[in-house]
């Protein structure tokens, strides 16, 4: 956005990639990814990535299954962030994340929160208190340096 805000549209983890407008004819990415936790990746080259994929079979498939996923859960986020409260929005994120994690300790800002569902790092610490209620317990540490 022109102001510098963003907004999460998608969370990839061990499931997946980037990139996918690469393989799918594209020279760019229209978007960018930000690192949420810590893990391993692959590297490859754009042009690695679109010569297998031209070659057809099993990569092909694979790619365009995940294509599909994604596309689905992009649909999903939408959807989400119009007509739910950012309390639900927050444990959606916070599920998908999970669900990528080789644990169940998630270590991240509340301004990285917020730019999950696009709100105000105050909308999270509203979130935060409304989910100690609903026994979703979760400690957000001030010291970013950390993370």
């Amino acid at each position: 956005m022109e102001n510098g805000a963003s907004a999460g549209i998608a969370v990839v983890g061990n499931d997946g990639l980037l990139g996918v407008a690469l393989f799918m004819g594209g020279e760019t990415m229209p978007n960018r990814a930000i690192v949420q936790s810590a893990g391993e990746a692959f590297r490859l080259s754009g042009e690695i990535v679109k010569d297998e994929f031209a070659r057809g079979g099993a990569v092909q498939c694979l790619f365009l299954r995940y294509t599909q996923a994604l596309i689905t859960q992009m649909a999903q986020t939408a959807v989400c962030n119009r007509h739910h409260p950012i309390s639900q929005q927050f444990c959606r994120w916070l599920l998908l994340s999970l669900d990528r994690l080789d644990s169940s300790d998630v270590r991240m800002t509340q301004e990285r929160i917020a730019n999950m569902p696009g709100v105000r790092r105050t909308g999270v610490t509203g979130t935060r208190r409304g989910n100690y209620r609903t026994k979703v317990l979760f400690a957000i540490r001030a010291d970013s340096s950390k993370y």
